[in-house]
C-alpha cells in the first residue's frame, strides 16, 4: 500500500535556537520513499547527517519568532507485517555485531534489573524460545497495561510502566524492549506513522531480532497490523526524538496525517 503522510510543527522561538530534527523517513527493507518535501516558514539553512542508527537527521538554527516546519512524504509500505510463530531464538554468540548494542540496558529500558528478568520469565514460561517469547510479551503488555494519555512523562521508564500498569505507545514499546533484552533477545525502538491510528499522532512500537532478522511488534494493537512508516530507530526514546532543541523554543502545535493513495495519483502528480 502507498501512504501519504507527514507532520506540521509550529514553534514559538524566543531567541535563535539550534535544533536537531528527525522528520524524514528513509527507504529500507520494509518501505520505499517515493516522494518527500520539507518546508520551513522562515529562511533556514539545514544540514542533513546520518546518525549511528542510519536515521536521517537535520541540523538547523531556528530564528526568533514563530516558525513552522512541514514534512510530507509518500511511502510504499506493507499492508501486513511479517510474523513467524515458532521462529527460533538466535543465540548471543551467533548474533550479528550490529545487534549486540540492542541487548544492553539503556536510559528508559533497564533490562538488567532482576524485576524485569523475573517478569519476562514468568510471561514466557510456557512458550518456545525466540519469536513466540516476544509475541507472548506483546500480548501480555496489551492485556495488562492500560493505554491512557497523561499518565506518563518524558522521564518515565519501563520500570515505571511495569509498576503503574499504565502508559502510552512510548511506554508500551519501552516495556516490550526491556523484557526482550532481559531474555537476551535484541530489541529496538521504532517511531513513525501508523495508518488509521485513532487519534492520529506519531506512533511508537518495537522490533525484536529472531532467527536472523528483525520482526515488528506493537503492544498497543490487539493483532499484528501493517500500514507503518518507520521514521527512526534507536535503543529507546532518547535516540528517536523528532526534535531536540537547545534554547528557548516552545512547540505550540503539532499536526500529523496519514492517508492511503493509489499509484495513479503518484504518477499523475509526478507528471504534472
Amino acid at each position: 500500500m502507498r501512504l501519504d503522510a507527514g507532520c506540521m510543527l509550529t514553534y514559538h522561538v524566543e531567541a535563535p535556537t539550534p535544533a536537531m530534527l528527525m522528520l524524514r523517513p528513509r527507504s529500507g527493507a520494509s518501505q520505499w520513499v517515493a516522494r518527500q518535501e520539507y518546508e520551513f516558514s522562515a529562511e533556514l539553512f539545514a544540514v542533513e547527517y546520518t546518525d549511528r542508527y542510519g536515521n536521517l537527521c537535520q541540523r538547523v538554527m531556528l530564528p526568533e519568532g514563530d516558525v513552522k516546519i512541514v514534512a510530507r512524504f509518500t511511502v510504499e509500505v506493507a499492508d501486513v507485517i511479517d510474523t513467524a510463530p515458532g521462529a527460533p531464538l538466535t543465540l548471543v554468540q551467533d548474533l550479528p555485531d550490529y545487534t549486540l548494542h540492542f541487548l544492553l540496558p539503556s536510559r528508559y529500558c533497564p533490562a538488567d534489573l532482576p524485576t524485569m528478568s523475573e517478569q519476562a520469565r514468568a510471561i514466557t514460561a510456557e512458550v518456545a524460545a525466540g519469536y513466540d517469547q516476544v509475541e507472548a510479551i506483546r500480548q501480555w503488555i496489551n492485556q495488562q497495561i492500560t493505554y491512557q494519555y497523561g499518565t506518563s512523562n518524558s522521564s518515565s521508564s519501563a520500570l515505571d510502566t511495569l509498576e503503574q500498569r499504565v502508559g502510552v505507545c512510548r511506554d508500551f514499546a519501552h516495556l516490550g524492549i526491556t523484557l526482550c533484552r532481559s531474555l537476551s533477545i535484541p530489541a529496538r525502538m521504532v517511531v513513525g506513522y501508523l495508518h488509521q491510528l485513532d487519534p492520529m499522532d506519531q506512533h511508537a512500537w518495537f522490533e525484536a531480532y529472531c532467527n536472523g532478522r528483525w520482526y515488528t511488534f506493537d503492544a498497543t494493537q490487539t493483532e499484528p497490523r501493517g500500514g507503518r512508516i518507520a521514521l527512526a530507530y534507536g535503543t529507546d526514546a532518547a535516540d528517536v526524538a523528532f526534535a531536540t532543541l537547545f534554547g528557548p523554543a516552545r512547540l505550540n502545535d503539532m499536526k500529523v496525517w496519514v492517508s492511503e493513495v493509489g499509484l495513479g495519483s503518484i504518477l499523475r502528480d509526478n507528471v504534472l
